[in-house]
């Protein structure tokens, strides 16, 4: 499960001064479930996502990740979590096998648990045309794959992904969202962040909007609708969305 209790981060600038990334953000995600984060470029959802994977520290609040706190207990939230995100790299002279091999091995795994997990993940991933290519050789969709292998080869049983299909061709792009689908059905603890409406709509049991880092709704798709007198999400988006709104490139 996840519980953010009033998670805020703020960021100096020389020019601006301080910066609210994120500003007292709470809410549940339980296992079997898929919460999506929706907001728009700069509305904090990675850094949300972030602080709940203990890349970042909370300058306000806490998170608990499989009953263990994000600022107490980084390194056990760190076992129990998968996060995926399209800017994390890819070690360019190893092979997709030998990248998702060496993670494994980070994580504990012993020999013949890791020959087990990695060809049922690349068997499952549709990856083992190119298991023995090197990163540095694969294309956009192929890295996208491999990070997914990386960030599921131990198994976690909470998942976090961070906008996960940007840039990905339609094709791509419906299987990573039928695997984010799968690891629900698995029971896994899933949250996602995006600001594709139609994802949110095929994927999310809980939408949580945010804004200007503060969420500022949240339900299922049937909740918003009968809130905000909308059927169409993006219409719900914008209604909740426009009077907080500030281009990202005005921040």
């Amino acid at each position: 499960m996840i519980e953010a209790r009033g998670l805020s981060k703020r960021f100096q600038d020389k020019k601006r001064g301080e910066i609210r990334a994120v500003d007292n953000v709470s809410f549940t995600c339980q296992p079997g479930k898929i919460y999506g984060l929706l907001g728009a470029n700069g509305a904090g959802k990675t850094t949300t996502l972030r602080m709940l994977a203990t890349i970042l520290e909370p300058t306000d609040g806490t998170a608990v990740v499989c009953g263990y706190d994000v600022v107490e207990q980084p390194e056990k939230v760190r076992a129990n979590v998968g996060f995926l995100s399209t800017a994390t790299a890819l070690y360019p002279r190893l092979t997709a096998q030998e990248l998702v091999e060496y993670f494994g091995r980070l994580n504990g795994l012993d020999e013949a648990t890791l020959k087990k997990r990695v060809d049922d993940i690349f068997n499952r991933l549709d990856m083992n045309g190119f298991r023995d290519r090197r990163c540095d050789k694969l294309s956009t969709g192929m890295k996208q794959k491999t990070s997914i292998a990386r960030t599921l080869v131990h198994d976690p049983p909470v998942m976090i992904f961070d906008e996960p299909t940007i840039g990905l061709d339609v094709m791509t792009a419906r299987t990573i969202t039928a695997f984010i689908r799968e690891c629900r059905d698995r029971g896994k603890t899933v949250i996602f962040s995006t600001h594709v409406m139609s994802e949110v709509e095929k994927l999310c049991d809980t939408i949580g909007i945010i804004q200007s880092g503060k969420l500022l709704a949240e339900g299922t798709l049937a909740q918003l609708r009968q809130n905000y007198s909308e059927n169409d999400l993006e219409e719900i988006f914008v209604k909740i969305v426009a009077p907080h709104y500030v281009p990202a490139e005005a921040l």
